[in-house]
C-alpha cells in the first residue's frame, strides 16, 4: 500500500516526536513507552510509520469489528458532517433515533430504550447509577478477572490489577469468583461442577453481604481482557435466577463482546433465554470510528424514570457523527453477513487452527473462545499450569514472543500470559490462516521457556 502523501516516513517520525513530547498515555509509565506509529489502515491490516504492513489480530482494542476504513461507514460520517455535525442531546436528531431503533431491535427481550454515552466505561457508570436509583440500594457485585472501564465506578468494578491503585474501599463494590475451569477456585473437574459451585459461592456472597443492600450484579457476558472465559452452560441462567430471587439488577457488560465479536449480535445470546435488565455496549457498535457507547434498558427500569427525572447526562450523548457511524455499521454488518462470518471463521478456521497449534506447542496450556474472540493461555508447564508471565505482569518469554510476532507482521492483543486472537469480524479464511501461520512460527520462542 502507498501511504497518503501527508503520511510519509518523515511525517510519521514527526508525529512520533510530538507524541513523546506532548501526549500523556493511558496505563503507562510515560518514560518507558515506545509506541508504534500507525500511519494507515485498511480492512484487517495496519501500516506502521515505516510503511510495514501488519495483520491486525488485535482489532486495536478489540473494537474495529467491521475492520478499518469501511467505505460505507466513512461515507456515512462524511454525509452526516455535511448535514449536522453536532447537536445538544436534549434535541431529537435522526441519526440518534435510527441508531437507537437498530440497537433495540437486536437486544434480547424487551430492552428497547437506549441511553447513549461516549464509550464503555461511562456506559457502565450509568448502568450502575440506574440500578442504584431503581432499587434504592448501593452495593454492586462483580467478579474477579474482569474489566469494566477506567472511570471511578467502572475501575472499582474491575477485577484485575488496574483497579488496585484506584481502589480506596469505599465504592460499594464487592468482588466474587466467577467460573473458570482451567484455573478453578472450586476444585471442579467438569464444566457442570464449575457452574454449580460458582453459583453456590455467588449466592453465599449475596447472603453474607445482605441481599437487601445489593443493587446489581455486573458481569461481562464473556469476559474479554481478563481472558475470554466462556461461562459454562447454566451459569448465566443461574445468575439470572439469583437476581430474580433477591431483587437484584443483572447488568450484562457487552462492551467488548457485543456486535458480532462472538458470532452473535450480543454474547448473551449464546446462553438461551437469559435476559439481563441492562446491557452496556460500545466498541463494536460503530467499530470505534467515532466514540460511542450506551445502555440498553428494560421496561421496568425505564419506567422508574417516567415521572422522576434521571439524574445524569452527557454533552455528547447520541452525538450525530457517532450515531450515524453506528447506523452505517449495523446496516453493513446485516447486509454483508459480518456476524455470520465471525461465527463461521471461529468454528471453521480459528478454533480448529488454534487447537492444532496447541498440539504442536507445549507452551499453550489452554485454548478458549468463540467467533473471533479467542485466547491462548501460555504456560511454563502444562501439568502445574504455571503461567508464562505472572498475574499482573509480563516476562521475557512473553515480550520476546510478541516482538517476534510484530516483526513477522502480526499485531497481537496481549495480557499477562495470554495471547488474544481477536481479529476484525470481517476477516477471511486466507487472512486468518496467515495469522495462524505467524503464531505457529513465533510460539517456538515461548516453547523455549517451557520446563
Amino acid at each position: 500500500m502507498t501511504l497518503p502523501n501527508d503520511l510519509t516516513p518523515d511525517a510519521a517520525a514527526r508525529a512520533y516526536e510530538l507524541d513523546r513530547r506532548h501526549v500523556f498515555h493511558s496505563w503507562s509509565a510515560q518514560a518507558h513507552r515506545t509506541p508504534m506509529t500507525i500511519a494507515a489502515t485498511q480492512g484487517c491490516y495496519v501500516w506502521d510509520g515505516d510503511g510495514r504492513r501488519l495483520l491486525d489480530f488485535s482489532s486495536q482494542l478489540v473494537n474495529t469489528n467491521i475492520g478499518h476504513q469501511h467505505p460505507k461507514v466513512v461515507a456515512a460520517i462524511q454525509e452526516q458532517a455535511a448535514k449536522l455535525c453536532t447537536v445538544a442531546p436534549q434535541h431529537v436528531n435522526d441519526a440518534r433515533s435510527e441508531a437507537a431503533r437498530l440497537i433495540a431491535e437486536r437486544t434480547p427481550g424487551e430492552l428497547n430504550k437506549i441511553f447513549f454515552t461516549n464509550g464503555g466505561a461511562d456506559a457502565v457508570e450509568h448502568a450502575v447509577r440506574m440500578a442504584r436509583l431503581h432499587t434504592g440500594r448501593y452495593k454492586v457485585l462483580s467478579r474477579y478477572r474482569s474489566y469494566h472501564g477506567g472511570t471511578e465506578t467502572a475501575i472499582n468494578l474491575t477485577g484485575d490489577p488496574r483497579r488496585w491503585p484506584n481502589d480506596h474501599g469505599n465504592s460499594g463494590v464487592v468482588h466474587f469468583f466467577g467460573p473458570f475451569l482451567y484455573r478453578s477456585q472450586f476444585h471442579a473437574s467438569t464444566e457442570s461442577e464449575e457452574a454449580e459451585r460458582a453459583l453456590a459461592h455467588l449466592e453465599q456472597t449475596i447472603v453474607f453481604e445482605g441481599p437487601g443492600t445489593i443493587a446489581a450484579i455486573v458481569l461481562e457476558s464473556i469476559p474479554g481482557t481478563a481472558g475470554i472465559m466462556v461461562p459454562p452452560p447454566g451459569y448465566l441462567a443461574g445468575v439470572r435466577a439469583l437476581c430474580d430471587k433477591y431483587g437484584i439488577i443483572f447488568i450484562a457488560d457487552e462492551v467488548m463482546s457485543g456486535f458480532g465479536r462472538t458470532g452473535k449480535w450480543f454474547a448473551i445470546e449464546h446462553f438461551d433465554g437469559v435476559i439481563p435488565d441492562l446491557i452496556t455496549f460500545a466498541k463494536g457498535v460503530n467499530s470505534g470510528y467515532v466514540p460511542l457507547g450506551g445502555v440498553a434498558i428494560s421496561p421496568a427500569i425505564a419506567a422508574t424514570f417516567d415521572d422522576r427525572p434521571y439524574p445524569g447526562g452527557l454533552t455528547y450523548s447520541g452525538h450525530p457523527l457517532a450515531t450515524a457511524a453506528a447506523v452505517a455499521t449495523i446496516n453493513a454488518m446485516r447486509d454483508e453477513h459480518i456476524v455470520e462470518n465471525a461465527a463461521d471463521i471461529g468454528a471453521q478456521v480459528l478454533g480448529p487452527g488454534l487447537h492444532e497449534l496447541a498440539e504442536r506447542h507445549p507452551s499453550i496450556g489452554d485454548v478458549r473462545g468463540t467467533g473471533v474472540f479467542w485466547a491462548l493461555e501460555l504456560v511454563r508447564n502444562r501439568e502445574t499450569r504455571e503461567p508464562l508471565a505472572p498475574y499482573g505482569g509480563t516476562s521475557a518469554a512473553m515480550s520476546e514472543t510478541v516482538a517476534a510476532a510484530t516483526a513477522a507482521g502480526l499485531l497481537l492483543f496481549v495480557n499477562f500470559n495470554r495471547l488474544h486472537v481477536v481479529p476484525p469480524c470481517i476477516i477471511g479464511e486466507a487472512e486468518a490462516k496467515e495469522g495462524l501461520a505467524i503464531l505457529d512460527q513465533v510460539l517456538t520462542i515461548a516453547d523455549g521457556y517451557v520446563d
